[in-house]
């Protein structure tokens, strides 16, 4: 298997500046929008931009929490192995507000296709946005589009996109893998 990296730490710390900033854009002081990170890879980049925008751009107030997705896939009683869940962690409601979900990679938009199912528990919000670390465009199965991108990618579907965070790998990189 070879691995090829698409972006490095640097890389991503620009990135990301640059969606804060997008986000600042559309949301100006965020008094009506929640950030949502899908669990479990999204969170990484949900909690980063959420220190980002905390820290660097003095966003008071910033609604964040984290969505557990497994039992809304439409796979989830295909797979040989069950899934193994973990936890939705939102403490507010999202009636009426602004939501951004939030996640690393876009592939088939599955994912997100749940998510959009599963936030329905949380109330009606007024619009949802998606925010994605890397965009594989070509391998949609559902009409899901990003609306912040970080990076589009154009990776055939033999290749994989993997993500790694300092939290987890002890480096913040993107790389495509050839089987």
């Amino acid at each position: 298997m070879s691995r090829k990296t698409l972006l490095n730490s640097k890389d991503i710390e620009i990135i990301l500046h640059r969606l804060a900033c997008q986000l600042i854009e559309n949301h100006n002081d965020f008094s009506n929008t929640v950030l949502i990170g899908l669990q479990p890879r999204g969170t990484f980049l949900a909690n980063r931009l959420a220190a980002l925008l905390k820290n660097e751009y003095s966003i008071k107030d910033l609604k964040t929490g984290l969505l557990d997705i497994t039992f809304y896939r439409d796979d989830f009683r295909r797979r040989n192995a069950p899934l193994a869940a973990t936890t939705t962690e939102i403490d507010f409601l999202i009636e009426g507000k602004k939501v951004v979900i939030i996640d690393d990679v876009l592939f088939s938009g599955r994912s997100i296709r749940a998510a959009l199912t599963a936030i329905q528990s949380y109330g009606r919000p007024e619009n949802i946005e998606l925010l994605v670390l890397i965009d594989r465009r070509f391998s949609r199965h559902l009409p899901i589009q990003p609306n912040y991108r970080g990076r589009q990618v154009d990776a055939i579907n033999e290749e994989r996109v993997l993500v790694t965070w300092r939290e987890t790998h002890k480096k913040d990189a993107v790389y495509i893998e050839q089987k």
